[in-house]
């Protein structure tokens, strides 16, 4: 069973759109997508500078159309739709809205419209106090989170493989990194602009929640697995409402994670800009085949996994 993942902020980097151009149709969706969302995402994939592309507002909107164009051109050959053969899909925290639109519950159109909306309000949010995020890297994950919870940080990212993303002011950071749980070996200062997942992003919760209801959705084609609790999702005005929720609630990319083995994965492909996650699942479901979507040149692998792993959607394992 496969399982397709999108991965959320922090895997941009300069340049990484340039190779994916030289497809047919990547330059053709990436212009029209850039009218819908009123951003210009050739320039920012192709020229822009790692400070430009850490902008929350121009990052989000980037890795959903970048996870969605790679998506395309990997199932351009052979499928009806990009859809087929998936026995789930999932996302990382704004790659939610990607695996949202390959599941079919938001048109690509309404899943650009959406994150431009989210980044700027977040980063509208991120901007009334200084906030930020740190991973903390090892130790027991019910000893750290009551060692944040103990300095007034949220545990944000649960991503599993012992690793646990904080959040919180600056102060309370600065206290984090003096006084480290018990058996974590890092602390590392993540590059972005606030407390992503926390109570300091209700204001764009409720820039959201007015957007989205007048947006157009539909029930998820295939198992859609969510980042608030690990669970299938089967209602698409329910995953519409997660994700306008989930922009103040922790990740559980764990329980993610526990959700693809009862599901029966016996396979993980990571869409553009691909890494992050697969190397997460590489520690945490040994056994599972895993591939990133970094370049076209991952496509031929991808198919080939494709080919060996791929279901239809009927004969998905139900939880």
């Amino acid at each position: 069973m496969l399982v397709l993942v999108a991965p959320g902020q922090g895997a941009q980097k300069p340049g990484f759109l340039t190779p994916w151009l030289d497809l047919p149709g990547v330059t053709e969706r990436l212009t029209w997508w850039s009218a819908v969302s009123g951003l210009d995402l050739i320039h920012y994939g192709t020229k822009a500078d790692e400070e430009e592309i850490r902008d929350t507002a121009v990052a989000q909107p980037l890795l959903v159309a970048a996870g969605l164009a790679s998506a395309h051109a990997l199932f351009s050959e052979g499928a009806e739709s990009h859809r087929d053969g998936l026995g789930a899909s999932a996302g990382h925290s704004v790659g939610e809205i990607t695996a949202a639109a390959v599941a079919g519950v938001l048109t690509d159109e309404a899943a650009m419209v959406l994150v431009r909306r989210r980044g700027l309000a977040m980063a509208e949010a991120a901007a009334q106090a200084e906030t930020g995020m740190a991973a903390v890297l090892g130790g027991e994950q019910d000893d750290v989170v009551a060692h944040l919870t103990k300095l007034g940080l949220t545990p944000a990212n649960v991503n599993g493989a012992g690793q646990i993303v904080a959040a919180g002011t600056a102060e309370q950071l600065a206290a984090l990194a003096e006084d480290k749980p018990e058996g974590v070996r890092r602390v590392v200062p993540l590059k972005v602009a606030g407390a992503f997942h926390t109570d300091h992003m209700a204001p764009a919760v409720s820039a959201l929640q007015t957007l989205m209801e007048g947006a157009p959705v539909a029930d998820p084609r295939l198992p859609y697995v969510s980042n608030r609790d690990g669970q299938v999702v089967t209602s698409g005005s329910e995953v519409a409402q997660r994700l306008v929720a989930q922009v103040s609630n922790p990740v559980r990319w764990d329980l993610c994670m526990e959700t693809f083995q009862k599901l029966g994965a016996t396979a993980i492909i990571e869409v553009a800009p691909g890494g992050t996650l697969v190397g997460i699942a590489k520690r945490a479901l040994p056994g599972v085949k895993t591939l990133a979507l970094k370049t076209p040149d991952d496509l031929e692998a991808a198919r080939a996994l494709i080919a060996e792993h791929a279901v239809p959607v009927a004969a998905t394992p139900a939880e």
